[in-house]
């Protein structure tokens, strides 16, 4: 990764060359009723196809997606974006599906809200305020917001009503983690300076006993931190190596710990760049699990190291060893990616919510 943060321009507009519609804008790429079918690389959660296509246009391999819009009544994907690519780069069959709507990879700014939807948790802050226009200010001026709800003034449960719930997205890559004989991993090695006055400090054989506010995957306890420091609403962290676990805490008043072996315990830092040498780290036995843009054959994990290095998408790698199970797969080096632009969680149907995006970068506040 680029650091620990990668700053993508949410809405800064770009004009992309795309297959069908070179001139295209927002409107004719993104005809309804049309699906694209098969050729997925992978699906998120979206509000609307707007955000999707921006979604799609990250994706370092995805040329063209199909949105599954709220209206859609066939089953439970409604808000599910669908990322697709194909080696000519245009949808191998198109056909006719109510309910959806498709579109090709370009940069967009959009800054809409959505009516009766709900961007469900990754919230950090609430409080009060008398329209969602004020809600995306809020949002808009504070650096930590990337997106928001607001319950209006018709939402059922009265003493919900004029609440803001400003919301936050992961700008650490998250990945899934597993210990897999004959693999090595690691990370790009496009870092940033070292701040020498911000080492990290870890306590081993140490766990935090307070409650988790969340529990994912992360490579080791660097890594853990990185994401703890991320988060606004960890106050410390426990990491274990048996299972590569990252549990962020919650408690701010007291920090209970006891002893435990296979645990490393931290806190986090948010003033100054930690330091960030833990991803020139390889990972023997270690496999970084999907997030794949290619594979090419090397010749050892250093030249996969490399090779993600160079490649201004990659952000981190498993190559296969010898020793790998699979003979027909050994010497491949994956490079791998995954989504870092704001995204919810989640999305779902809500009467009487209205939900959107900071509007920081879109030049006019």
């Amino acid at each position: 990764a680029e650091g620990s943060v990668l700053n993508l321009v949410t809405c800064h507009i770009f004009l992309y060359v795309v297959f069908l519609f070179p001139m295209c804008v927002s409107g004719p790429c993104l005809p309804k009723n049309i699906d694209f079918q098969g050729t997925d690389i992978m699906f998120v959660e979206s509000p609307d196809a707007e955000h999707c296509q921006m979604i799609c246009t990250q994706h370092p391999t995805c040329l063209f997606f199909t949105f599954v819009r709220p209206d859609w009544t066939q089953d439970t994907r409604d808000f599910s974006c669908y990322l697709k690519s194909t080696p000519t780069g245009t949808p191998n069959v198109q056909t006719l599906l109510l309910g959806v709507t498709s579109g090709y990879s370009l940069k967009s700014c959009d800054t809409s809200q959505c009516t009766n939807t709900d961007f469900l948790g990754a919230d950090y802050k609430t409080f009060f305020t008398a329209d969602y226009e004020e809600c995306q200010r809020a949002c808009t001026y504070d650096p930590n917001c990337q997106f928001f709800t607001f319950i209006n003034e018709l939402f059922t449960q009265q003493n919900m009503r004029y609440k803001c719930h400003l919301k936050f997205s992961w700008p650490v890559p998250r990945l899934k983690v597993k210990r897999f004989q004959g693999v090595v991993s690691g990370f790009s090695h496009r870092i940033p300076t070292v701040d020498p006055d911000c080492r990290i400090k870890l306590l081993p054989n140490t766990h935090f006993t307070v409650s988790n506010v969340l529990i994912m995957d992360a490579a080791s306890p660097e890594h853990c931190h990185a994401f703890c420091s991320a988060h606004l609403l960890c106050a410390a962290f426990s990491y274990s190596s048996e299972d590569f676990k990252c549990y962020l805490k919650t408690n701010w008043d007291y920090l209970p710990s006891e002893a435990k072996d296979g645990f490393t315990s931290g806190l986090p830092m948010r003033f100054c760049q930690p330091d960030s040498r833990w991803l020139q780290t390889q990972f023997e036995g270690v496999d970084f699990l999907g997030s794949d843009i290619r594979f090419e054959l090397m010749d050892d994990p250093d030249s996969c190291q490399r090779t993600c290095t160079e490649d201004p998408h990659c952000q981190f790698y498993t190559y296969l060893t010898e020793d790998f199970d699979s003979s027909s797969r050994r010497r491949r080096c994956y490079v791998k990616s995954t989504i870092t632009m704001p995204a919810p969680p989640e999305v779902a149907k809500l009467d009487n919510a209205v939900s959107g995006f900071s509007r920081r970068n879109c030049g006019s506040v």
